[in-house]
């Protein structure tokens, strides 16, 4: 009798696990679905990048793994550095979990995250560069190449700004 008993509590414990919540969504399972900045979209998010006198903001345009990876890592500081006369780029202090990102076209103004080097881009000059699934877009900012130029060399703080 208690051989019969433990295989119907597992069978219980089994069916729990799998069943939806009281609110009829699917319990969170793994630690990547419970740790997401937001319960909700992350598109709007502004994160700020700010040294000194100078700060740019980046306005999140995209709801998907690379960029949530990318706000739970917030605060952080990185360094920026110009990169072949066509954006600026900083190193993330590890990669970012990308699977089921959707690559991009990047455009002047775009904020993205460079698989091959994991680091992010800041495209200024992105005339003749096309789609890549390595090229994630992240969000949109607005700046001259001179505001960005301001960034180079100086640590870089980034953060949530609301």
């Amino acid at each position: 009798m208690k051989r019969r008993s433990s295989g119907v509590l597992l069978l219980a414990l089994a069916l729990v696990s799998c069943s939806p919540s009281p609110t009829g969504e699917a319990t969170p399972t793994s630690t990547s679905e419970t740790s997401s900045p937001a319960a909700g979209s992350v598109m709007g998010t502004v994160v700020r990048f700010s040294t000194g006198s100078t700060s740019l903001d980046v306005t999140i345009g995209e709801d998907n793994p690379a960029t949530r990876d990318f706000l739970s890592m917030l605060p952080l500081t990185v360094a920026v550095e110009e990169f072949a006369g066509r954006e600026k780029i900083a190193d993330l202090p590890r990669p970012l979990h990308y699977e089921g990102s959707p690559g991009s076209d990047p455009e002047n103004g775009d904020l993205i995250y460079f698989v091959p080097w994991e680091n992010l881009g800041f495209y200024y000059n992105a005339s003749g560069i096309g789609f890549s699934d390595q090229t994630i877009h992240l969000g949109r900012y607005n700046a001259t190449p001179e505001e960005l130029a301001r960034f180079e060399g100086q640590e870089v703080r980034v953060e949530v700004s609301r």
